[in-house]
């Protein structure tokens, strides 16, 4: 892997991988937490209305340009960052890398494209509100960062969307696409002196004369943001229950609580079904239709959740069981061997991650931004081996703190 910053202040990151197909993606540093002066909802707006005309492009043409040679492109917001990104063939990674710079630097917002796309987030929110098991997340975040930036919804409301018009759009796009908030990472079978040649040739072409050096967070150190703790239930008249549980986790930059963190939630809910959750809610009783445990990490905090559903008649022996591994987790270290097995099949699935693609080009990306650099796999996996069972007890006790947990019920 060969890294590095343009003269421009945009981070880049290519790996030689792969073999046929190509991956690119163009990841910025702004989010719903940077809405502060504009409408809620602006930066997913704003990902969506970049494809829909550029300075030289008909929103058309845009969605054409890489569908023509059998590719794709997409794009994606959270609440810290945008990210644009593309796969292809690799004989046409230039075009793609071309493409989504053009996107970033010169999106035109065209008032009737902007128009007709409203009707469309629209639909999106209300869809997303409409499933229970998507909006309560919302709800539990919105709750949990009351009166932060961290709080407000990604897709925004209805209300503040209907407000949102071309010169807005204009307005925050010209303050965060800027090259000092980017990372460019690239995936591809080339040799990477000449990834790297196409990467700060690109980039030269669109911030030329244009000298900068790369934003860092803008954001409150590590436990600056106020928690809110709630314990609220929702008569939604579902025919399935939908139950949230989490408190806050340690963020983006503590790095080994963070790691320590990942290794927690992943034995407790991981995607595996020997976790201790889906082994004894789903595998072994039936009880519940999904249970997860998830672990976001934001630069100055995290959240750590518990999420199920089931049936009502089910609800009290759920949440029995899951306060009961809580307090497990909180007073008991694991065995040696258990932790060793917990550590096995973690490094396992980021080396199943890793081996796709696109994974891996949108991970370089975030690990741009975030830290100014990609972690080796050899890293990380040290990192993980340190990890120590009185590292998941105290982490435990610090994120299920009994009167620091929080609960959202949708009946």
């Amino acid at each position: 892997m060969i890294g590095g910053t343009t003269e421009s202040g945009v981070r880049y990151a290519v790996k030689q991988g792969g073999k046929a197909v190509a991956y690119c993606s163009l990841s910025l540093r702004c989010g719903t937490r940077n809405e502060e002066g504009f409408h809620n909802g602006i930066a997913h707006f704003t990902e969506h209305t970049i494809f829909k005309g550029t300075a030289k492009k008909t929103a058309r043409t845009i969605n054409g340009r890489l569908e023509r040679l059998g590719g794709e492109l997409n794009a994606y917001t959270t609440k810290e960052e945008i990210v644009i990104h593309a796969t292809v063939l690799k004989e046409d990674l230039r075009k793609a890398v071309d493409l989504l710079l053009e996107l970033a630097t010169s999106a035109s917002f065209p008032s009737k494209e902007v128009e007709t796309e409203k009707g469309v987030v629209i639909e999106e929110i209300q869809s997303y509100k409409d499933s229970p098991a998507d909006d309560i997340f919302d709800r539990f975040e919105e709750k949990l960062f009351a009166g932060h930036p961290l709080g407000y919804p990604i897709l925004g409301t209805a209300k503040s969307v209907k407000k949102i018009g071309h010169d807005e759009l204009k307005s925050f796009s010209e303050k965060f696409f800027i090259p000092e908030r980017m990372a460019l990472s690239i995936v591809a079978d080339i040799e990477e002196k000449k990834l790297e040649k196409i990467a700060q040739q690109i980039c030269d072409r669109y911030f030329h004369g244009h000298t900068g050096v790369p934003a860092e967070p803008d954001c409150t150190p590590a436990g600056g943001v106020e928690i809110s703790v709630f314990n609220e239930t929702v008569d939604k008249h579902n025919h399935e229950v939908n139950a949230v549980i989490g408190s806050s986790a340690p963020s983006l930059y503590e790095e080994h609580e963070r790691l320590t963190a990942v290794l927690l939630s992943n034995i407790l809910g991981g995607p595996s079904s020997n976790s201790l959750l889906n082994s004894e809610l789903r595998e072994k009783n039936g009880w519940v239709y999904g249970v997860e445990c998830s672990y976001t990490q934001y630069s100055d905090t995290g959240i750590m959740a518990i999420a199920l559903g089931c049936d009502k008649e089910n609800l009290d022996r759920c949440l029995s069981v899951v306060d009961k591994h809580l307090e497990a987790l909180r007073t008991k270290e694991l065995t040696p061997a258990k932790l060793k097995a917990a550590k096995k099949q973690l490094l396992g699935q980021l080396a199943v991650g890793s081996d796709n693609g696109e994974t891996q080009c949108l991970s370089m990306g975030k690990s741009l931004l975030c830290f100014g650099r990609v972690s080796s796999d050899q890293e990380n996996r040290k990192a993980i081996e340190a990890i120590t069972a009185e590292d998941i007890k105290k982490t435990a006790q610090r994120t299920f703190d009994p009167s620091k947990l929080s609960r959202l019920i949708f009946l």
